[in-house]
């Protein structure tokens, strides 16, 4: 069985220069389409579709210094984003100035090969540092992009072989910022406290106008943050069969007092690396409600009066089920009863026996 994946090699330093011009035409390209679609919907009322405007740019590839093929992903990307935002009119994408885009330059299959050691696309030839053997891969769509420290990579889509997980049982992780992710077997994974831990240094590199000094810092905190939930992921994939996530939304929370901790906690990257994962490695992956998974025993299922309640209970880590006399640990309680959620126990009971 065969499925998708997107391959990310960065590109010599050497050939930045080249890319950057390449970025500067598809901005330019982009821009055009932008200002033309606003002309055709004000002058005759019409949202011109990706192969209308592919006419318009046909035949100036060659002076822009363009694959051709780029020239149309340009156009179905465009279309593709103002059916999305449902905008009249998309941003402008800049090529100088404090707030230039980064630089990017799709291409579709075919357009890049994989010659002698180096990614060739548009009659050029980019050295890369190739960390996954992509000769043997056939390329299919992808793009140059850009980083915020002026760093480009090359992301290519390839089909690889699906190789299923041996691992067995199931899994809930109930989400947090004590801890990032605590799973129901007890194991949790520490809040490393990326941003807090250089938050000091960041502060002494804006307030001295180090930009430089200012992006490594960020891709620091970036790539340690990723290192951790990237290695977290894979161990819980290579170890179980489902896995069941609380749907907590970091995009919520970051509206509240707490949004700084709930950004550098990474909770969506995590859901984003668990589902690519799992769907790679032909296991369940499943989002439950994660409603009163804090406060019901997971060992009785009811919700007594014990339980931690309110904002004010935020700060109980262990309580004791004053039904069954069950203590728990409130973080692992929550993972637990997620679990339960995820297959879906009968609220109720098991009818017969309650017979």
């Amino acid at each position: 069985m065969k499925q998708t994946k997107t391959l990310k090699v960065r590109v010599r330093d050497k050939h930045a220069p080249l890319l950057r011009q390449m970025a500067r035409s598809v901005n330019f390209i982009w821009n055009y389409l932008n200002e033309l679609s606003c002309r055709a919907l004000r002058e005759r009322g019409l949202f011109l579709s990706a192969y209308d405007m592919d006419r318009y740019t046909q035949g100036s590839g060659k002076a822009l210094g363009l694959h051709s093929q780029t020239l149309q992903e340009v156009s179905r990307e465009y279309a593709t984003r103002r059916k999305q935002f449902r905008k009249a009119r998309l941003n402008w994408r800049k090529s100088g100035g404090v707030r230039c885009s980064l630089g990017w330059i799709p291409f579709k299959s075919g357009a890049v090969q994989w010659k002698s050691g180096q990614v060739c696309h548009n009659g050029h030839c980019f050295k890369v540092w190739d960390s996954y053997g992509l000769g043997q891969y056939r390329f299919r769509s992808g793009s140059f992009s850009e980083d915020a420290r002026g760093r480009w990579y090359c992301n290519v889509v390839v089909e690889v072989d699906v190789r299923p997980s041996l691992g067995q049982g199931a899994v809930g992780i109930d989400l947090g910022l004590k801890d990032v992710a605590t799973c129901s077997d007890g194991t949790k994974l520490e809040n490393g406290r990326f941003y807090r831990d250089l938050e000091a240094k960041l502060a002494i590199a804006q307030r001295a106008g180090k930009k430089a000094r200012t992006r490594a810092i960020h891709a620091r905190i970036a790539n340690r943050r990723q290192d951790a939930l990237h290695q977290f992921s894979r161990q819980l994939v290579n170890r179980y069969g489902e896995i069941h996530v609380g749907d907590v939304s970091p995009t919520k929370l970051v509206k509240t007092p707490m949004a700084k901790s709930v950004l550098d906690a990474g909770w969506g990257q995590l859901k984003t690396l668990l589902e690519y994962k799992c769907a790679h490695a032909g296991i369940v992956f499943r989002v439950v409600d994660e409603r009163y998974t804090s406060q019901a025993c997971s060992n009785c299922g009811c919700l007594p009066d014990s339980r931690p309640k309110g904002i004010a209970g935020l700060g109980v880590r262990e309580w004791t089920c004053s039904e069954c006399g069950v203590t728990h640990d409130r973080d692992v309680n929550a993972a637990r009863n997620i679990l339960a959620a995820g297959h879906g126990r009968p609220v109720v009971g098991i009818p017969f026996l309650s017979a």
